[in-house]
């Protein structure tokens, strides 16, 4: 059987969209709400289909972790099935009136949040992004034009079919979640630039996946991007509260995007701190800068590259630094955008910090793992953007809208 044109699918997904934009919140609702109990209903399918592609990875060598990440089990499946009924209990965000004036003239305006349309998204590996972008798209709106990896094809089909069934009983178009069949790295270019039906594209994968958005995207795309995360810790810092920040922000789960990366220290606590810092991650390969070096002596040397890599591992670099503009400036200049954090106990240094640290999150006192936005009161999340324009940080169902003005007038014209 041959795969469906990627234009063909995305016309069909641009129709259904504008049927899904006008829905009301319990249709939406109702569909995400069936769709959580079709997915636990045909959880022996849906786990029999990511066996083929399960199979086919470890046939083909893949490593054992980017295949637990490929894996479904039933509690993943009921998972994902939680998802979709956290996102049915979140509050709808099409129609809130964001502001409004009366013009002297008379004319009344307000701005009006609106769905987007079309959200294409590319995903990797993981076939709960399906279900979990499909779910947020739907609740904000929009038609969901999905595009996962060969790796995950049967299992991303199987799931797009219970989703699609669970819209139709609903009475909204079963197009408003389409999953592309076409898995060849062609069909992923093509699907990149369908500039007449896609409204905006979400990467979710890793530096070659957001490489290729840069070089071959000719739609507009909010770039979910790497995380190179800085914990700097101030000359005022308490002890206590630095060791079991670093600690959590750098090992908690250091494989995402919000975990710390690079360590920043004050020359004034640096021979304190980095020494118990190290004995209380004696599982984090440290490399750092002559100065921290000298104080921790397991420590590697980093290169210059060093400070401005995402690890995703048990890694951190380190740096020392003599004042607060030095840290700013090698953050500034090191960071990748995403999330930055401040340990002090000084309110200036904390005020400019966070003025003056250019990042989409600027934590005093936090950890960086915070950044989330299920952590931000979002209830749910497709992705944290890096990008300033449109949308900043965790994306969550607002950030899956725009806004329209309305204008109500009684006859007025131009003069």
């Amino acid at each position: 059987m041959g795969t469906t044109p990627i234009p063909d699918l995305a016309a069909r997904s641009k129709a259904a969209s504008r049927q899904v934009a006008t829905a009301s919140t319990e249709q939406k609702n109702d569909a995400l709400l069936a769709a959580a109990d079709l997915l636990e209903a045909r959880s022996g399918e849906l786990v029999e289909a990511n066996a083929l592609d399960v199979d086919s990875a470890e046939a083909n060598g893949i490593a054992s972790g980017l295949v637990d990440r490929l894996r479904l089990t039933p509690e993943r499946v009921s998972a994902m099935a939680g998802g979709l009924r956290q996102v049915a209990a979140l509050a709808d965000p099409v129609g809130e009136v964001l502001d409004g004036w009366r013009r002297p003239n008379g004319l009344a305006i307000s701005r009006v949040r609106v769905p987007l349309g079309v959200v294409a998204i590319i995903y990797e590996s993981r076939p709960n992004v399906t279900s979990d972008a499909a779910g947020l798209c739907l609740k904000s709106g929009n038609a969901a034009f999905l595009r996962g990896s060969g790796s995950a094809i049967n299992s991303n089909l199987a799931i797009a079919s219970v989703l699609r069934e669970a819209v139709g009983k609903a009475g909204l178009p079963p197009d408003a979640v389409i999953v592309v069949d076409d898995v060849s790295h062609e069909a992923a270019t093509e699907f990149m630039q369908q500039r007449d039906f896609v409204d905006v594209l979400i990467p979710r994968g890793g530096p070659n996946l957001i490489r290729s958005i840069l070089e071959n995207a000719t739609v507009p795309y909010v770039i979910d991007g790497d995380g190179n995360c800085h914990v700097y810790l101030d000359a005022t810092a308490d002890p206590d509260m630095a060791r079991s920040i670093v600690v959590n922000a750098k090992t908690q789960r250091p494989s995402v995007c919000n975990a710390a990366e690079s360590l920043v220290v004050h020359s004034a606590v640096a021979s304190e701190m980095l020494p118990e810092l190290a004995d209380a991650m004696p599982e984090v390969d440290l490399v750092g800068d002559a100065r921290a070096r000298a104080l921790v002596p397991r420590m590697g040397v980093a290169e210059d590259s060093d400070f401005s890599t995402e690890y995703l591992d048990l890694k951190l670099s380190v740096k020392v630094v003599d004042d607060l503009d030095e840290a700013i400036e090698h953050v500034n200049a090191t960071s990748s955008g995403h999330s930055e954090a401040i340990v002090t106990s000084s309110f200036d240094a904390a005020e400019r910090f966070t003025r003056e640290v250019d990042a989409a999150a600027v934590l005093v006192n936090a950890s960086t793992r915070f950044v989330d936005g299920e952590e931000f009161g979002f209830g749910a999340e497709i992705g944290i953007s890096t990008q300033k324009l449109h949308a900043r940080g965790p994306m969550g169902l607002t950030q899956l809208t725009t806004a329209k003005y309305v204008v109500r007038g009684e006859g007025q014209v131009r003069g």
